[in-house]
């Protein structure tokens, strides 16, 4: 039987998931800058190319830096809340770490 975990409790779950959405709202704001930051310098040094550089380049950017943040916040989240140890291992009478 699986151990209880922090996020079973939903005034915790709240909480973590509410720390989760602020995390991506800042990682939003950064990508923002991020993208117009890159399509500035791509102008600057290249002139206009075509408007489908640019799209590109900026969905690029944001799917990039948002999965990446979203994964990561998965991951904190998981870890932060103690999700992650109250997995029951089947096997964990069977490894020998080597102590």
């Amino acid at each position: 039987m699986p151990r209880p975990s922090q996020l079973d409790d939903p005034h915790y779950a709240a909480f973590a998931w509410g720390r989760y959405w602020m995390l991506m709202r800042w990682m939003a704001l950064v990508t923002g800058i991020i993208i117009v930051v890159a399509l500035g310098f791509l102008y600057a040094s290249n002139g206009w190319v075509s408007v489908h550089l640019y799209i590109a380049t900026g969905l690029g950017i944001a799917a990039a830096m948002l999965s990446s943040a979203g994964l990561m916040g998965l991951v904190f989240l998981s870890s932060g809340s103690g999700h992650d140890e109250t997995i029951e291992d089947p096997l964990e009478s069977e490894v020998d770490i080597g102590d």
